[in-house]
C-alpha cells in the first residue's frame, strides 16, 4: 500500500511540480505568464489523454513525440544527462519510506 501511496496518493503533488517547473522555465524563456500557464495545461492534458486513451506504453509515445536531431530530443537528452529517471526513483522510494515509517512499519 505504501507504493501506492507514493506513486498515485503523491502522484498528483509530482504532476504540479513539473506544471510549476515548466511555467518557470516558460517565463523565463519570454513567455508572459498566462501563456505559460495555458500552454503547460493542455500539453499536460494532451499528453494524459494520450497515455489514457491510446493504451500505447508511455516510452512508446515519448519516442512518436521526439523527432531525431530536434528540440524535443535535445531537451530529453538533457533530462536524462542529469538523472531525471533516477531523481523520479529517488522520490518516490522516498516517499514509500515516509508512508511505511508513519504507518509504524
Amino acid at each position: 500500500m505504501d507504493a501506492v501511496t507514493a506513486v498515485s496518493g503523491s502522484g498528483p503533488a509530482y504532476v504540479f511540480l513539473l506544471a510549476e517547473a515548466m511555467q518557470a522555465a516558460a517565463r523565463g524563456e519570454g513567455l508572459d505568464p498566462e501563456q505559460a500557464r495555458t500552454l503547460v495545461v493542455h500539453t499536460l492534458l494532451g499528453a494524459a489523454r494520450m497515455l489514457a486513451e491510446t493504451g500505447e506504453p508511455a516510452d512508446e509515445l515519448r519516442r512518436r513525440v521526439t523527432s531525431p536531431g530536434g528540440t524535443t530530443q535535445a531537451a530529453i537528452e538533457r533530462f536524462q544527462a542529469d538523472g531525471f529517471e533516477a531523481l523520479v526513483a529517488r522520490a518516490i522510494h522516498a516517499a514509500r519510506v515516509r508512508g511505511a515509517e508513519l504507518a509504524g512499519g
